[in-house]
């Protein structure tokens, strides 16, 4: 009975060391469990330890919303302008996406931005006025040949959305066609760490930067190969693609360093963004985000 005793005592001993060392872990790990919690903090840490406001939820503004596109909305044309893929708009942000109009697009800069929006002042408004959270994924371009409220939608200095079609239906009815809209900027809220997809080749590098949370949008980028103290700055190319013209060493993984374009300017480091061996043609997803 002692030895059963002495072996059940020295269980609970491990157990307990087991469950503090696991606590441990789970607190400093961005895990999605923690997304919430995170998400209601009104302030967040830079990469240099300097505490700034994280991104807030703005006013909401008068704007006008269509939709486009197969009834899905799934599809690579829903993510062109912007240069997602049909199976990054699939996994990362299914048929809840919108083509911006220019003034909202900024030129490229409002790639991955998340807007909720509400039918307003029309009677093909879903009962109630639900809102639907979309994240801003292509262009909607201007149509200089019709006016501008009779078909040229798009057309500056116009702020419009056109949707996805099952973003638009939580709006409103098909029938509509064209409703007006109220809509604000929220805190994109995404599951797990920034994701790259590369293209290109180890001298010229493109970056394909995805699923950023908070403000959802990214100013300028750096890379920095594992064992390197020196990063290397990365030119906008166009949409979310940005390219790193250095000679890089595939055995080596990538940290990158990311600066979002909202105010107010939030800056972190991925540090496990891309691992080593990497090749192009294929995605990675870190383990840090903005939150």
């Amino acid at each position: 009975m002692a030895g059963r005793a002495n072996n059940l005592a020295i269980l609970l001993v491990a157990v307990a060391v087991a469950m503090t060392t696991a606590a441990a872990q789970l607190a400093g790990a961005s895990f999605t469990t923690s997304l919430w919690w995170r998400q209601q903090q009104q302030t967040m840490t830079s990469s240099a330890g300097v505490v700034v406001a994280a991104f807030k939820t703005s006013d909401w503004h008068d704007g006008s919303a269509t939709f486009y596109g197969d009834p899905s909305g799934i599809g690579d044309d829903f993510g062109g302008a912007c240069g997602y893929m049909s199976n990054d708009i699939v996994s990362l942000y299914s048929a809840n996406t919108a083509a911006l109009s220019t003034p909202l697009f900024a030129d490229g800069k409002g790639c991955g931005q998340c807007y909720e929006l509400r039918c307003v002042k029309s009677p093909w408004c879903n009962p109630g006025s639900p809102s639907v959270v979309v994240t801003g994924t292509n262009l909607c371009p201007p149509n200089w040949y019709l006016p501008s409220d009779n078909g040229g939608w798009c057309n500056p200095p116009r702020q419009h959305f056109d949707m996805a079609p099952p973003s638009f239906l939580r709006l409103a009815q098909r029938v509509a066609g064209i409703v007006p809209v109220q809509f604000r900027r929220v805190p994109c809220q995404r599951t797990g760490g920034v994701r790259l997809c590369l293209q290109g080749n180890p001298y010229w590098l493109l970056l394909y930067v995805m699923n950023v949370g908070g403000a959802g949008d990214v100013y300028s980028l750096s890379a920095k190969p594992s064992g390197s103290a020196s990063w290397i700055q990365a030119a906008h190319n166009w949409g979310i693609t940005y390219q790193v013209f250095a000679a890089l060493d595939t055995s080596q993984g990538l940290a990158v360093k990311m600066t979002s374009y909202s105010s107010p300017p939030q800056t972190i480091v991925v540090g496990d963004a891309v691992g080593p061996y990497w090749t192009t043609g294929l995605c990675y997803q870190g383990s840090n985000n903005f939150y």
